[in-house]
This record gives structure tokens, sequence and C-alpha cells, in this order.
């Protein structure tokens, strides 16, 4: 069954409507998440990172890909993985990525126009848009289906021009990417501008506020989550602690998941 993911995966792009992917952690969030009833899963670069008591960019590229195999190797699902810049800066560590990529079990991944060295964050154009092409001849030349996806981060790195990443993700585009994502869009307007600026799927980064009944009006294909689900653990895990901290009471513990569910899920 596994090289029938990355067929999978494209079919949901293709459906109407726009389809939710959620971003586990680690293979106990990955199973949790399958068992509840989602169609795929992608991973996130900072959840990992901050999983592992490092900052989103501190895991180096073998390691993401060690753990995208034990994800891949967790669940039934297609598996998408969350690659930030790949494994350098020059087009044709972007072809290597993919080829890792495709050797992990991944049904897809993203590749981003992020640097890493915030002094110069984005990638030049021309390199950007060469860094994509040559991740699209990689993932065409491969033998099983693989779904890439293009990342403009101008609005997460200090740059909210939108008209700058609507060109970086029509250039994409026509690179040979299967989505399209800019993260960091915060109103509805930009999401369908975006959507009506190119033909090929869209993902969106959920925010509070969107509603994946609105984002598929406004032409959206698929939505993700990014750290946000890590986050929120990491919230609760705060409250229960300052609520011990100060209170010196266990209220929390009225609200987590049943520990018998949970044994039961993992013993399966």
């Amino acid at each position: 069954m596994r090289d029938d993911k990355g067929a999978i995966f494209r079919a949901l792009h293709m459906r109407p409507g726009a389809f939710l992917i959620p971003n586990p952690w680690d293979v106990g969030t990955a199973k949790f998440l399958a068992a509840m009833g989602f169609e795929a899963l992608a991973t996130t670069s900072a959840g990992y990172a901050f999983s592992r008591g490092k900052p989103d960019g501190g895991v180096p590229f073998d390691e993401m890909m060690a753990h995208c195999r034990e994800m891949v190797a967790a669940v039934h699902l297609p598996v998408s993985a969350d690659l930030e810049k790949g494994k350098g800066d020059a087009p044709d560590t972007a072809a290597e990525t993919i080829f890792a990529a495709e050797a992990a079990g991944l049904a897809g991944c993203s590749i981003e126009d992020y640097s890493g060295d915030e002094a110069h964050a984005i990638y030049d154009f021309g390199l950007a848009v060469e860094r994509i092409a040559a991740a699209a001849d990689a993932a065409h030349a491969l033998k099983r289906d693989f779904v890439l996806t293009a990342r403009a981060e101008n609005f997460l790195h200090g740059r909210p021009d939108l008209d700058d990443t609507i060109r970086r993700l029509q250039a994409f585009e026509k690179a040979g990417a299967n989505v399209l994502y800019a993260p960091g869009l915060s109103t509805m307007d930009q999401v369908k501008t975006v959507c009506s600026a190119v033909t090929k799927p869209v993902n969106v980064l959920a925010i509070a506020g969107f509603t994946v009944p609105a984002l598929a009006e406004a032409g959206v294909s698929r939505v993700s989550l990014g750290s946000k689900l890590t986050t929120a653990a990491f919230g609760a895990v705060e409250a229960a602690a300052r609520e011990m901290l100060d209170n010196g009471t266990f209220d929390y513990a009225r609200k987590g998941y049943s520990f018998a569910k949970l044994q039961a899920l993992f013993s399966a």
C-alpha cells in the first residue's frame, strides 16, 4: 500500500472543497490523529524541534528525515513533510531533498524559499524558482506519485508583500510544483486573492477566525495547522503547571484525555 499513498494524497487535493491536514509532532500524536479520522498527516518542523528542546530550524536534515521515517511507519495514512529549505541552498540540493523524502516513504513534502538566515531571509526570486524547478524535476522522475508543495515565506519573515508572494507562487506553479502555500496570510481577502491568482491547489495555514467551509469557498484545497497543535499542547501544560504552582490544586486533570483510551489506542 505504500506505493499508493502519493496518489491517494494527490486525489485529496482534486476533489471539491478543502480537506484538513493536521500536523503531529511525534509518533504518539500521529497515531492519535490517525485514529481520530483524518485522511492525511503532515509533519511540523517547529513542533518536532520543540519536542526535542530545539528551536525551529535547529534540527539537522538527517535527523529530520529519521523523524519522517518514524512518522510514515507509524500510520497507514499518507504523510507529507515540512522539510524547510531542504538539504541546502543550491537547486541540486532541493532535488536531493525530494529523493530523500521519497526514500523515507513520504507521500509529499514542502520546500520553502526561506533561507534560514534572517539577515537575508528570503531567497532571491531567481534562485527560489530554480530550487522549485529542480525539486519538481526530481519529483516527476520518481517511479511513484509524489506531491510537491512550494512555499513562499514572505509573510512569516517580515515581508508582508502580497504582490511578490503571488509572483513567487505563480513562478513556482510554472516550475512544476503541485501545491502552492503562502503561510502567514491573515485575511480572507488575501486568501481569495492568492487562490484566484493560481490554478494549482492552494494550502492555507489555519488561524483563529478562519473556518474550513469559508476557506473552501475562497478556493482553498488544503488547510494545515503548522505548529498550532504543538503550541496548544504546551499551552495546556503551562496552564496545568501554573495552577499547581500558584494554587496547589489539580483541577486541570479533569480536562485530560482518558488514560484508558490512550492505553487502548497504543496497545492495538
